[in-house]
């Protein structure tokens, strides 16, 4: 049996700019040992190309076949749950190039769907379209529900306040398609080619990759390096299979891996 891993990316492999300490030998090890791993982002903004360019930027060196984001996973879901649909997308380049590839049309008007990603070059009033759109029969998506960081300066609202907003406008619940949704839980897991026994998830946030790995029956590593702390850790009903203080303290074969 095959093992293989999806590995969340900001907070696990980089802190915003910065490399985090070892995870490029850590990287290198995985592709060296022919061990299938994928990164696994809920950011819809960046094509998987230009994931990829910004990894080598970093210092890691690997191919768009790495990089599974909630854009390709949104884009995925849409055309399998209605081929030839269409929708208003509030979102950017990865968002707008996954829809596109799997068949679903972007219109301005009465479209099936209203797809909400992160952005910065929409505006109020789109997003008020976007509510009369929704108003009037579409369905809303959403690629995730992140937090925003509540920093001073930040010059981006974020998509969980953007997502809240649009649903009080409304009434109506988005649907989520990224982590910790099995919706994108199960995509990347396909995308990789493995089956859920053969399946190990690496993140920092036991709201979002640790979570969505256990309700998958995936095992999970957090990993200390980003948002959780050992001590929040009392606080949830379910706990990750291993906690390492980065990903360059994991040793391979991982305890689980036969």
């Amino acid at each position: 049996m095959k093992q293989g891993l999806l590995i969340d990316m900001d907070g696990v492999i980089y802190s915003g700019e910065e490399l985090i300490q070892g995870a490029d030998k850590f990287i290198k090890h995985l592709i060296d040992n022919d061990i299938p791993f994928a990164f696994m982002t809920n950011n819809s903004q960046r094509t998987s190309l230009e994931v990829v360019r910004k990894l080598k930027r970093l210092g890691i060196t690997v191919e768009t076949k790495h990089i599974y984001t909630s854009a390709m996973a949104t884009g995925k879901f849409l055309g399998d749950q209605s081929p030839n649909g269409t929708a208003f997308v509030l979102g950017e380049g990865g968002l707008l190039s996954s829809l596109h590839e799997n068949g679903i049309t972007l219109v301005d008007s009465d479209p099936e769907f209203v797809v909400l990603g992160e952005g910065r070059n929409f505006t109020l009033e789109m997003v008020q379209r976007a509510v009369d759109m929704i108003l009037a029969g579409a369905k809303f998506i959403t690629t995730n529900r992140d937090p925003s960081p509540k920093k001073p300066g930040w010059n981006n609202l974020g998509i969980a306040a953007t997502t809240a907003m649009i649903e009080e406008a409304t009434g109506r619940k988005a649907f989520v398609t990224g982590k910790p949704s099995p919706v994108m839980m199960r995509s990347a897991r396909k995308f990789l080619g493995l089956e859920t026994a053969e399946t190990t998830v690496i993140g920092d946030t036991m709201e979002t990759d640790i979570q969505g790995g256990v309700q998958m029956g995936y095992k999970t590593i957090l990993v200390l390096s980003g948002i959780s702390s050992k001590d929040q850790l009392s606080h949830y009903a379910f706990k990750p299979d291993m906690i390492a203080s980065s990903v360059d303290k994991i040793v391979f074969p991982l305890k689980w891996w036969s």
